[in-house]
């Protein structure tokens, strides 16, 4: 088992930046991907970014609409992934879920099917 637990969302206003943490507890070894999802209201949880591997081995994965402003980063003494947000827009505001996977011989990690573990999510709201 693993534990996801989410902090650092809030209100900002479009152009300003967030920084998510994502500590990761249990079994951590065992999480092949590790990475975000969001959820608008009204709307279908869709994927943001992930980080494949880890240690000094692996590859950051974003959707197209935050190339350029959302980065990865994972510090492995805190078993901790961060996501920066830069240039939020309106469109960003959801909540934002951390999510865990183990290695799968097929699938998508760019779908929720991927991931097993899930953490309870933290708000993001962008104001105009």
């Amino acid at each position: 088992q693993v534990q996801l637990v989410e902090s650092g969302g809030g209100l900002v206003q479009a152009g300003g930046s967030l920084r998510l943490s994502c500590a990761a507890s249990g079994r951590t070894s065992s999480s092949y991907a590790m990475g975000w999802f969001r959820q608008a209201p009204g709307k279908e949880r869709e994927f943001v970014a992930t980080r494949i591997g880890g240690g000094t081995t692996y590859a950051d994965s974003y959707v197209d609409s935050v190339k350029g402003r959302f980065t990865l980063s994972r510090d492995n003494a805190k078993n901790t992934l961060y996501l920066q947000m830069n240039s939020l827009k309106p469109e960003d505001t959801a909540v934002y879920y951390c999510a865990a996977g183990t290695f799968k011989a097929s699938g998508s990690y760019y779908t929720t099917r991927y991931y097993d573990y899930w953490g309870q999510g933290t708000q993001v709201t962008v104001s105009s």
